[in-house]
């Protein structure tokens, strides 16, 4: 009995110790969070974006193959975010919130250029999207979405962990 407490309590403790390291579950709670937020955005504002362009990427079309297909790329993007947040530059400065909603923003931007205005139109060309967004497509809504996906999955990620 005595051995089966001590077993236990040495589960909690290293349970403790997962939860206080960066996680990939926390990226992937965060990027899907984010990714809600992006994508009720998406709705309102631009819906070809969600409904015709972001579902073209894997050869789908439709609003709900739209949300699947965004939803999983926030959830791999927010794996990607916590992931960066190992590295000991931005370690430290990821123990804040103010620190983590910051690298946060700077994900978004970095996103907004790189996967937004440079893969997605270099892609969409590819599989032949009709009309496809111009190279570089660096449209200030998409800045402002990927902005609030920054934001969101920032702070989303803070609470989590």
């Amino acid at each position: 009995m005595a051995q089966e407490t001590q077993r236990e309590t040495q589960g909690l403790e290293r349970t403790g110790v997962v939860r206080d390291s960066p996680s990939w579950q926390h990226g992937v709670e965060a990027g899907l969070i984010g990714g809600l937020v992006m994508g009720v955005l998406f709705s309102l504002l631009m819906p070809p974006v969600i409904e015709n362009a972001i579902p073209a990427l894997v050869g789908l079309s439709g609003g709900i193959a739209g949300w699947v297909v965004h939803m999983s790329i926030s959830a791999v993007f927010g794996v990607v975010f916590v992931g960066a947040l190992t590295q000991p530059r931005l370690e430290a400065v990821a123990d804040s919130l103010g620190g983590v909603v910051g690298l946060g923003l700077a994900y978004g931007v970095i996103l907004w250029i790189v996967a937004a205005g440079v893969a997605m139109p270099l892609w969409l060309s590819a599989v032949g999207f009709p009309s496809p967004p111009p190279l570089p497509n660096l449209a200030l809504m998409g800045l402002l979405t990927h902005l609030v996906f920054g934001l969101v999955l920032g702070t989303s990620y803070h609470y989590l962990r």
